[in-house]
């Protein structure tokens, strides 16, 4: 997850509007801050959230979009963000801006996700949308570098994807260099110091022809 950004984000709105979360998978538990607990109508350590609780407190008419999203962060894990409305337990609808991010291991297998909800029922501040905004581009900018990275390394080597993922992770570590860096840097150079010779790009040709003409679709 972004601190920096996501400091921003919450010195950006009145502070008991902005709380985090925390949801394991190996456990399949949920922490929430004090906060979140507030928006959805408890004292701080009154319940202990799980999944079946936080779709109680979603609105009718968002519950299936909801679940579906709670379903990805459970099974996949990755980054996401939603707008959407709860109903506290008195009742109350407020519409809140919820941010998500990959919480990952030291062989970097997902376990679990990690954010934070904005409460934006009575106002949302441009600021806070802003940020909102850039932090959710900035997410799945890392995600799409990093996998762009791994998709490279998979070809190049004829490697699966987590073994991709540790060398990335590996030569991260070497360089003490943030992992999303690491990734751009490969495909940076790839672009300029890396040519194909050109029988290898005649025999992907034929292979991407040969692909589009089995799938018609």
């Amino acid at each position: 997850m972004t601190n920096g950004r996501m400091k921003r984000v919450s010195e950006s709105g009145a502070p008991h509007r902005v709380g985090g979360f925390r949801y394991s998978r190996t456990e399949d538990e949920w922490e929430w801050s004090d906060n979140v607990a507030t928006m959805h109508g408890y004292r701080p350590g009154e319940v202990i959230p799980t999944t079946e609780l936080l779709l109680s407190h979603k609105h009718p008419d968002d519950r299936h979009y909801v679940a579906q999203t709670l379903d990805a962060i459970r099974t996949s894990g990755g980054p996401f963000s939603s707008r959407h409305r709860i109903v506290d337990t008195n009742g109350v609808t407020r519409s809140v801006i919820v941010v998500g991010d990959s919480i990952l291991d030291e062989h970097g297998e997902v376990t679990g996700s990690a954010g934070f909800y904005i409460d934006v029922t009575e106002t949302l501040d441009r600021t806070v949308q802003e940020s909102v905004d850039e932090l959710v581009d900035e997410i799945s900018s890392s995600r799409a570098a990093i996998e762009q990275a791994k998709g490279m390394l998979m070809i190049v080597y004829g490697i699966s994807a987590d073994l991709a993922f540790d060398i990335l992770i590996w030569s991260s570590q070497q360089k003490n260099v943030k992992l999303r860096r690491i990734s751009e840097q490969l495909i940076a150079r790839a672009r300029t110091d890396f040519v194909l010779p050109n029988g290898l790009r005649s025999q992907f040709d034929h292979l991407l022809l040969g692909s589009a003409e089995t799938d018609p679709q």
